[in-house]
């Protein structure tokens, strides 16, 4: 199995600390930083989670990705984000990066997924332009969905996004949307897939897993229902740790 995986990319990077204390100057929490951990983010999360079920993937992003960060502070104790600090969030991509999208041979791959954040990256009409040139492609967007995005196969997006964009979409565009619901697990032509009740430490890139799995299992199987079971499950194991995870490998055995 042979998967690319297209759109932005970036450093993810948590900061945990304590706060025992209020700066004297304002009435904010000093933050006292104690351990850092960093991963490649976004698009690369998508590729990383691949490679833990076994994929051969490869990725198309921003060659500046690890210009690009987004810093969480968080409470050690409480795991409560006290802020996010992105920089460079405006620069994602050059124009040679663009270039390398017209010419891939999309043939070579058994499924795409474009994993966009709408920053610039990649346009509606690049979209287009992949969507015309393979028959499984697997959107995840941020974008306003519209009739621009008919011809993907599956389009995933969470619940927000979907409040935020239906008055947009079309009956052949609504037949392809597969919506996360957190806590509540996904759904599909109006069918509900539960997840289990877990504690979850941080939904951070939980989407990224969900999309993989999803990828993986539907490209294996070729159900859509499996694959999305398939999918939950690896979305409640990510979320139930700190920061931005990926799948172990028992996983994907």
């Amino acid at each position: 199995m042979k998967i690319l995986v297209v759109g932005e990319g970036c450093r993810d990077i948590f900061n945990y600390g304590v706060c025992n204390r209020l700066c004297p100057e304002a009435p904010v929490p000093v933050f006292n930083s104690i351990t850092t951990t960093e991963n490649g983010g976004m698009a690369i999360n998508v590729q990383q989670n691949l490679l833990k079920l076994g994929v051969d993937v490869e990725l198309l992003t921003n060659t500046n990705w690890k210009d690009i960060t987004k810093t969480r502070f968080i409470d050690q104790r409480a795991n409560h984000m006290f802020m996010r600090l992105d920089c460079n969030d405006n620069k994602y991509g050059k124009k040679n990066d663009k270039i390398k999208i017209r010419n891939i041979n999309y043939d070579r791959y058994d499924a795409i997924i474009i994993s966009d954040y709408d920053k610039g990256f990649l346009s509606e009409e690049d979209i287009i332009f992949i969507a015309a040139n393979h028959k499984l492609v697997f959107l995840d967007t941020k974008k306003i969905l519209g009739d621009w995005c008919r011809d993907v196969k599956y389009i995933k997006i969470n619940n927000y996004e979907y409040e935020r964009t239906k008055h947009k979409i079309g009956t052949k565009v609504k037949k392809k949307l597969i919506i996360t619901l957190g806590p509540e697990g996904a759904k599909y032509n109006n069918i509900i897939y539960p997840v289990p009740q877990v504690e979850i430490k941080d939904a951070s890139g939980a989407g990224d897993t969900f999309v993989a799995a999803l990828t993986v299992k539907y490209v294996a199987t070729k159900d859509v229902g499996e694959s999305i079971i398939f999918a939950n499950e690896c979305a409640t194991q990510v979320v139930q740790k700190r920061g931005v995870n990926t799948l172990e490998k028992e996983t994907a055995k």
